[in-house]
Parts: structure tokens; sequence; C-alpha cells
């Protein structure tokens, strides 16, 4: 099967390792993610339906109006997508009316022009709440134009949420499955990057994520599969789950140029006397 990619960058995007989470999730009329992010998963998975949060505004703003007109939205996005608006007096000005900006359309086309034209896609704000990503300084920033109908196309199939994964969990569907790419466990104390929303996310989030999961899969039979760093706290926090560890390659450093593999933990919460039918 051909890969979709997602038209964001995105940190921690999944694209790498779609194959590797759709053989754990199981059969399901709905795939429910607390942490949609980029949405590789999304993209390429085949359910009837979709609930797909994140606790970004920004981001759900955008994949609503894409969905809602994406012809119109595609035309306008791409006219930012010019030789004129790739340096930094432009983009810095473009950030700045991102920022002050309360028309949720005009932000969405100033977000992705942003996510594009700004540092390694990154997605930033400060504890104020302010997009703060510098300028990326690409030759020829990419508009992925055959990505975003793809995605149009296909998020008609889906409701889109803002809310905290809490209530996510609080409000799962009849015979959904949940795939949870959650903020990762750092690796070290310098490597912790949770601030791509406000609010962060704490070693308490993370065992308060293992438990809603299990409370899903044993409580209300809807299986649970989390995705995070092979470690000493998540081995322990995913006790009750069933644990596989998968090899993925990660850029370590700012160039790209040193690369190493680093052990992922999937961990997947089966109801009680369920039979495992992984969609294939």
């Amino acid at each position: 099967m051909k890969k979709t990619r997602a038209f964001l960058k995105w940190a921690g995007g999944k694209y790498s390792l779609v194959e590797e989470i759709n053989k754990r999730l199981p059969e399901a009329s709905t795939l429910v993610e607390p942490f949609m992010g980029a949405g590789s998963v999304f993209l390429n998975s085949d359910f009837e339906h979709y609930v797909l949060n994140d606790i970004n505004a920004d981001l759900i703003n955008l994949y609503k109006e894409l969905k809602a007109s994406p012809d119109e939205f595609i035309l306008d996005a791409k006219k930012l997508f010019v030789d004129l608006n790739n340096h930094d007096e432009a983009y810095y000005a473009y950030r700045k009316q991102f920022n002050e900006c309360q028309d949720i359309y005009e932000r969405a086309i100033l977000f992705l022009y942003m996510n594009r034209h700004g540092y390694n896609g990154l997605c930033r704000y400060n504890l104020k709440g302010i997009f703060n990503v510098p300028f990326g300084k690409y030759k020829k920033p990419y508009f992925p134009e055959k990505e975003l109908f793809f995605f149009a196309e296909k998020s008609q199939k889906v409701t889109f949420t803002c809310q905290s994964y809490t209530d996510v969990f609080a409000n799962l569907p009849k015979n959904s499955v949940v795939y949870c790419d959650p903020p990762y466990v750092p690796l070290s104390k310098t490597a912790s990057f949770t601030s791509y929303a406000k609010g962060g996310f704490n070693f308490d989030d993370q065992a308060q994520l293992a438990n809603l999961a299990e409370r899903s899969a044993f409580d209300a039979n809807i299986p649970v599969l989390i995705s995070n760093h092979d470690t000493i706290l998540t081995r322990k926090i995913y006790q009750q789950a069933k644990l596989d560890t998968i090899q993925v390659k990660r850029t370590i450093s700012p160039k790209g140029g040193s690369r190493k593999k680093v052990d992922e933990i999937m961990a997947l919460y089966m109801p009680k006397g369920m039979k495992f039918g992984p969609k294939v």
C-alpha cells in the first residue's frame, strides 16, 4: 500500500511507524486519536469513522477550515508560497499578523505558511500563547497541494475536537479503538520537548493516560494502543498492557547528520477475553 505523507511538518510525526501501529490496532469501526498531531496514522489507516483530537487549537482549527472549504483554502494558502515571502522580514511580519489575528480562517492560512517557512517545522508558543518559532531559511518551501487535497477528502470521515485527553476518554464512542501518541517521556533530563501547546505534559499526565487506557480496555471494552520511548518509567506505568519494543531511527543532531536507533515501546491494552484480530 502506498503511504501518504501529512501536509504539515511535525515533531514526533508517525509516518515511519504507521505499518507497526496499524498491525497492532484491533478491528473497530471508529479510530480515536487524543493526540492527533499531523495525522499520519489517520492518513494511512482505514476506519469507517475517526474522532481526531489535539490540544493545539490552531492545529484543529486548520483541519476544520480545510475540511469545510478545501478548494478555497488551498487556493488562498498557495498565494503565500512565493519567493517574495521566503525571507525573514516577510516571515516575521506574517508571524506578527498571526499572533494578533482573531479570524480563524486567516489564522489557519498563516499557520500552514509558518509551518513550512519556520525553523524545522516546529510549533512552539511562549507562556502567553504567542507563536515564536524563528524563520527557517529554506531555499524553496514546498507547497503540499496534493497532500492537502488528500487530507481534505479523507477528513469527511472525521469529527475533529480540541479538548484534553481526559475529556476524549470520557466520551469514547461504541465499537472504537484508541491510538495515543502523547508527548514522549524524555530520554534524558535535557531532551524534554513538551511545549508544543500551552500546559505541557508531565509525568503525572503519563501515569494518568495509562490509568485511562486500563479503564477503557478493562471496564469499557475499548482497546487502547500507546506509543512512547522504551524506558524504566514507561515499562512501569504500562505494566498492565502487552508490551512490544521496536527500533526507530532518530535524528539526534540539529544538522540532521547523525542518526541513531532508539527503542520505542508499543503498549496494547486489550479487553479481557477479546480476541486480538488486528487490521491488516
